[in-house]
């Protein structure tokens, strides 16, 4: 009985931390949505949302990496819950990175506003569509962490080579841009810095895919080609 009750209580803590870092990636994909509405419309209230949420997101890493720490010492887990705890403290890590883009699209977003009030930004309707390629990767992402498929975060990493697509279509837009009329240089250079921080957010998601997939497989797929790493995925 003693042991029963000593395992279960370890389950309910590993469960625990899963849950955490949802409830996290939920935090930091809402900021992500508010950060490119305001790069669409300068609304100040969203800007000043995705900045204060950054507090939130910055205590919830520190507070899983943590409680992390503790169930090493005290559990000294093994095998597929040693991995599942390491691979934790570097999804959360991503997490607060992702927090950190938005962030910097929001501030970005309202100084462009504020240079530019009239900006056509749906003429850069190609900035929302690597915004919602990146959204996915993540939720996907978040989805595979919750159901350790590693089937499903193959293909969060096959579709970090869209998001590259995107960022390059992006850039060749606005650098026409810039020669047609070098008074949108200095604006024009923002939305790139903004474009990059929505490539790296589709790093960071690809991260915790590749996390996904050492939790169930043991394997270690970073910066191998990608049909090796879906041959591991998929178990064959």
């Amino acid at each position: 009985m003693v042991t029963e009750h000593y395992s279960k209580q370890y389950d309910a803590e590993l469960e625990g931390l899963r849950s955490r870092v949802l409830q996290m990636g939920g935090l930091v994909e809402s900021q992500i949505r508010k950060a490119i509405e305001a790069f669409a419309t300068g609304r100040q209230e969203l800007i000043d949302e995705v900045v204060a949420a950054e507090a939130a997101v910055n205590e919830a890493e520190r507070d899983i990496d943590d409680d992390c720490s503790h169930v090493v010492v005290k559990r000294q887990p093994a095998a597929v819950d040693l991995r599942l705890i390491m691979a934790i403290s570097k999804t959360v890590t991503d997490l607060e990175r992702i927090g950190d883009e938005a962030e910097k699209i929001a501030r970005m977003s309202r100084g462009i506003h504020e240079a530019a009030p009239r900006l056509q930004v749906h003429s850069f309707a190609n900035v929302r569509h690597a915004a919602d390629i990146a959204l996915t990767m993540l939720r996907r992402a978040l989805d595979a962490f919750a159901r350790l498929d590693a089937a499903l975060a193959a293909t969060v990493i096959r579709d970090d080579v869209a998001i590259d697509n995107e960022f390059r279509s992006i850039l060749r837009q606005l650098i026409t841009f810039m020669m047609e009329d070098p008074r949108t240089i200095s604006m024009a250079l923002e939305i790139v810095w903004i474009a990059k921080a929505i490539e790296r957010i589709g790093d960071h998601a690809k991260n915790v895919a590749e996390d996904v997939i050492y939790i169930v497989k043991g394997t270690d797929v970073r910066h191998i080609r990608l049909e090796e790493l879906e041959r591991q995925a998929l178990g064959e």
